[in-house]
């Protein structure tokens, strides 16, 4: 079975903007992660969703959407939650623990959709709606940040056994469960 794809730089070697390979090395998305960083960024999204929620201020919600969008487009590269992670946090809990890629990359996709939808209805005056979405995705950063589930991987490994994902895009994850870190 083949755990990782082997062209694309783990997530430390990873944070350097590349200099060669053009625009699809410079989006791609690092794979193997680092399972320690991946919960240390979403324990930093938690952080920012309880102050949003506790002062009701907007602009914290578009600080977080613009964190999710800069993972799914560039990964650990340019975001400053991710690189605080990476570089930072994740090596205080010793030798990495790496998991496949590609639902990393999937949940950091259901968070910009989720941040952005935030902002969409907080902006357009539908604040109950806009801060329930937020209420959600403090709910699955904090069980990715602190039990170690990561509901979007859940959801990939998911859309995967029923073909919406083609297995050859993570073929370890075609076997996810809900197994912890």
């Amino acid at each position: 079975m083949t755990a990782f794809n082997d062209h694309l730089p783990s997530a430390t070697e990873f944070i350097q903007v590349p200099r060669a390979g053009g625009l699809r090395r410079l989006f791609a998305f690092p794979n193997p992660v680092n399972e320690y960083a991946a919960r240390s960024t979403a324990g930093i999204v938690v952080a920012l969703a309880l102050a949003a929620l506790v002062s009701g201020q907007a602009w914290l919600v578009a600080v977080i959407a613009a964190g999710f969008v800069l993972r799914l487009a560039f990964g650990p590269r340019i975001s400053p939650a991710a690189l605080l992670s990476v570089k930072v946090l994740a090596p205080r809990f010793g030798r990495p623990k790496l998991v496949p890629g590609p639902p990393k990359r999937f949940a950091q996709g259901i968070g910009a959709v989720l941040s952005i939808g935030a902002i969409a209805l907080l902006l357009s005056g539908a604040s109950l709606a806009g801060w329930t979405l937020i209420v959600l995705l403090l709910v699955a950063a904090s069980l990715e940040a602190f039990v170690g589930l990561c509901l979007g991987c859940a959801i990939f490994g998911i859309l995967q056994r029923r073909g919406l994902i083609p297995a050859g895009i993570c073929e370890e994850c075609a076997n996810f469960s809900f197994r912890k870190a």
